[in-house]
């Protein structure tokens, strides 16, 4: 059987992608700090779902559970890092614990869980790494600044990773999802200090949940999640969503002054 294990799969995209890969048959290690509503029960479940307690932000809690993964199982075939979340407000007041925490959690985050789980991929000689990333790691969003410096952040690392990886035979890549319809949105940590001052931050933000309250249905970042874990030669990197592709298409090709400009005149 198939192994996966997946962090933030307790809710949102990792939820969704921990269900899908379980109907399909695999089973699934899902790693949260508490566990969610995903089971592995049901008439279209042929796969299992186990949860594993874990904070992506201790060494040790990551460690612990990827040891309680491999007690009981002796190979993982894929392994998503997923686990993350929002804060919005102008740079210039967000607190800088609040940055510090933002990028500890996403970024470091990912960090901890990668050099968990290598020594057991390097020693199988295989296995894919897939990192949960953004469009805003291309696409950078005022008011959110430090979010899509987190995801910038983990797609160089993954493109670093590849070219340290690829003699055992280990992959990775990102997922960029676009706008995406989950409990992420109501999750966001909002800051408002500096809004008399940055007229347009509570504006710019309430529009971006707008279009993240409308966006995609997780299922589908689950099912590009298959995709990418399946395929024969996985790419480095994919974006979710054809209007977020064509989006970051356009990003390449077109001055970046131009394209910030755009930006900055939908969100700033």
């Amino acid at each position: 059987m198939n192994t996966l294990v997946i962090t933030g799969g307790s809710s949102g995209i990792g939820k969704a992608t921990a269900s899908l890969f379980a109907e399909r048959g695999w089973r699934v290690f899902e790693l949260s700090r508490h566990g969610g509503e995903v089971s592995g029960e049901g008439s279209r479940v042929t796969g299992e779902i186990v949860h594993v307690t874990c904070d992506v932000c201790s060494e040790e809690s990551c460690r612990k559970a990827v040891a309680e993964v491999m007690a009981q199982t002796d190979h993982i075939d894929v392994v998503i890092s997923n686990a993350g979340y929002g804060i919005s407000g102008p740079i210039e007041f967000t607190e800088i614990a609040d940055a510090e925490h933002q990028m500890d959690v996403n970024f470091m985050g990912a960090v901890r869980f990668t050099q968990a789980v290598l020594p057991q991929l390097r020693a199988q000689r295989y296995g894919r790494i897939i990192y949960t990333s953004s469009v805003a790691a291309v696409l950078a969003v005022p008011y959110q600044a430090f979010y899509s410096a987190s995801k910038a952040a983990i797609n160089a690392m993954a493109l670093a990773l590849a070219n340290e990886v690829r003699e055992f035979g280990i992959s990775v890549s990102v997922l960029m999802p676009g706008d995406v319809s989950t409990g992420f949105t109501d999750a966001r940590r909002k800051f408002s200090a500096g809004a008399d001052i940055y007229r347009h931050a509570g504006q710019a933000i309430t529009a971006m949940e707008k279009d993240e309250r409308g966006g995609m249905q997780p299922r589908k970042m689950a099912e590009r999640f298959y995709h990418i874990a399946t395929c024969r030669s996985p790419r480095p990197q994919y974006v979710g969503g054809a209007l977020y592709r064509t989006f970051c298409f356009l990003n390449c090709l077109l001055p970046t002054r131009f394209v910030n400009w755009i930006e900055g005149r939908m969100y700033g």
